[in-house]
């Protein structure tokens, strides 16, 4: 199944959501005859695994695993230090809602967190039905292999759906079958949810396909094995996050205590996230080393990446995904410049701590400052972009920086760094939303990271991880501690949707920055939203929240 046909929209039966209803309610979108959606392998493929993935993109707010607005990608990004979209006089006020996600005050009816809860048990709900058929057609033709690899494929993709789940909102339902009533959903507690996801990814592994995924081919942008190691790898450095029923308090669970199985060998959760980042590396993946090695994850035709693990495709004439990142920071002349005639929105920027912490305006800035964001006068294809409002050189001011600007303050239009990491595409279409460079999920550097910081917290050495990302950019030797873990994870995965996880598994996610006091403990996870509560009462509210 090539790509033109594995990313269209299919004739399948898609099923939406409706967060203003049950969470497990089917909307069926199109079908075509039974008799011609399965009458043979290639088409049982494309209903029951490959319209899955025309769901982890998207091209609407509150939907796809990033490259939209309000919904996953926002959540964890602009909840943590790493950056801020900022109320520019009249300008992305929202009626607080940016304000409000950057202070940690979203209650529980906030439209993000409905939207993402919707968005992840939605595409639950297609695996379900998927999964249940797949299980129909292999009992009425018991002697096909296919309909097992099939299926473990979906319940890779499911798996990673409730992993988001599990970060983000602890203690959910799980439903494994499209069958199940809503008198039957019980909530699970976080450990329950955890342990789910860990078993549904060991059983698929064997199954899936060793094939790399962000290359160009038959599994392009499919869920491989070195994807579901990745996963696994996650798993295993969040567990003392992940099996911890209660977050409030400020006890966890020590992770040499928390036991994984690897290759028949028992093993803490540190040794198993070695073992996982190991089985990564053994799929064939390593950093794009030279000059332009950190940037050509992020260029137009990014395909085929020896660093890029999974990634969501990207082309304007093939698929229905969008990156709306890039669009909504640049400065609107920008945009234009670009010739994109709404292509700048003029909103999420650095933070102070950002900038801080890639040493700007100091005498040795780390090597990606210039190669994650836009700062002082911005120059694109060699030419210097006019700032329409002055007539002078536009120009960033990225400690100017802060949460809301009044109607006729100076920075209010330049304040922040902007985004650069993402090479501008001047054939992307809709203003630059659908440009033609792959999202990036899971890369290989995060990989060295991880084995980095489970190497330092099982009492070794993770110099030699933490010395080869470094090294690739030119950076300067630090220490592997876990403080230097958490910064370099800032230094080389900003915008990458990781930092709030990130600051949750070091303890730092509550911490006082500026423009924000310190938070309470009760918010490292976000709420079930009220439409849920009030239409399955077997669920109850996180700790903390109110009724």
């Amino acid at each position: 199944m090539k790509r033109n046909i594995l990313y269209t929209f299919i004739i399948a039966a898609a099923m939406g959501m409706s967060g203003c209803s049950s969470f497990l309610e089917e909307n069926p979108v199109d079908q075509m005859p039974e008799e011609e959606a399965y009458k043979n392998p290639q088409m049982i493929y494309l209903n029951t695994v490959a319209n899955l993935y025309t769901k982890i993109g998207a091209d609407a707010g509150g939907a796809g695993l990033a490259g939209t607005d309000r919904g996953l990608y926002d959540l964890n990004t602009f909840t943590a230090d790493e950056a801020i979209l900022p109320t520019r006089g009249g300008d992305w006020d929202d009626g607080g809602l940016w304000r409000n996600l950057f202070t940690h005050n979203w209650g529980t009816n906030n439209d993000l967190i409905i939207g993402t809860w919707d968005y992840l048990y939605g595409v639950i709900v297609q695996c379900n039905q998927s999964i249940d058929k797949l299980v129909s057609l292999k009992e009425q033709d018991p002697e096909n292999e296919y309909y097992e690899i099939y299926r473990s494929e979906v319940r890779a993709i499911r798996a990673m759906y409730y992993y988001y789940l599990l970060d983000m909102f602890a203690r959910v339902p799980i439903v494994e079958s499209s069958l199940t009533q809503m008198a039957d959903v019980k909530q699970s507690e976080r450990t329950d949810v955890f342990n789910f996801v860990k078993k549904e990814l060991e059983e698929s592994i064997p199954l899936l396909e060793d094939a790399k995924s962000a290359e160009n081919g038959e599994f392009y942008g499919r869920m491989t094995k070195a994807a579901a190691y990745f996963l696994m790898a996650k798993l295993a450095l969040n567990a003392e996050v992940y099996t911890d029923n209660d977050w409030t308090d400020n006890v966890r669970p020590d992770g040499k205590n928390i036991k994984f199985t690897v290759d028949g060998q028992e093993m803490n959760c540190w040794e198993a996230t070695v073992a996982y980042c190991d089985k990564v590396k053994d799929c064939g993946y390593a950093l794009n080393l030279g000059t332009n090695g950190f940037l050509s994850n992020f260029v137009v035709n990014n395909e085929g990446s020896k660093e890029n693990i999974f990634v969501i495709p990207m082309d304007p004439s093939l698929y229905k995904a969008r990156n709306m990142y890039l669009v909504r920071s640049r400065h609107y002349d920008v945009g234009k410049a670009l010739g994109f005639g709404n292509g700048g929105w003029n909103g999420a920027s650095a933070t102070i701590e950002a900038m801080r912490a890639f040493g700007y305006d100091t005498a040795n800035p780390d090597p990606r400052l210039d190669l994650t964001y836009y700062t002082g006068r911005v120059v694109v294809n060699g030419e210097e972009i006019i700032n329409s409002d002055t007539k002078q050189p536009l120009e960033y001011k990225p400690m100017a920086i802060k949460l809301q600007f009044d109607k006729g303050d100076t920075n209010m239009k330049t304040a922040g760094a902007r985004m650069y990491k993402y090479a501008d595409d001047a054939t992307a279409t809709e203003d630059g939303q659908c440009p033609h460079n792959d999202w990036v999920l899971f890369r290989y550097s995060d990989v060295l990271l991880m084995r980095a910081e489970a190497l330092v917290r099982n009492g070794q050495s993770g110099q030699a991880d933490l010395d080869e990302v470094r090294n690739r950019v030119g950076a300067s030797h630090v220490e592997a501690t876990l403080d230097n873990l958490l910064k370099e994870r800032l230094l080389e995965l900003a915008w990458e949707g990781w930092r709030r996880q990130d600051l949750v598994r070091f303890g730092h996610f509550n911490d006082a920055i500026t423009d924000r006091p310190k938070t309470e403990k009760y918010l490292q996870v976000f709420p079930i939203h009220a439409n849920t509560l009030a239409v399955n009462k077997n669920l109850t509210q996180n700790p903390g929240y109110a009724k």
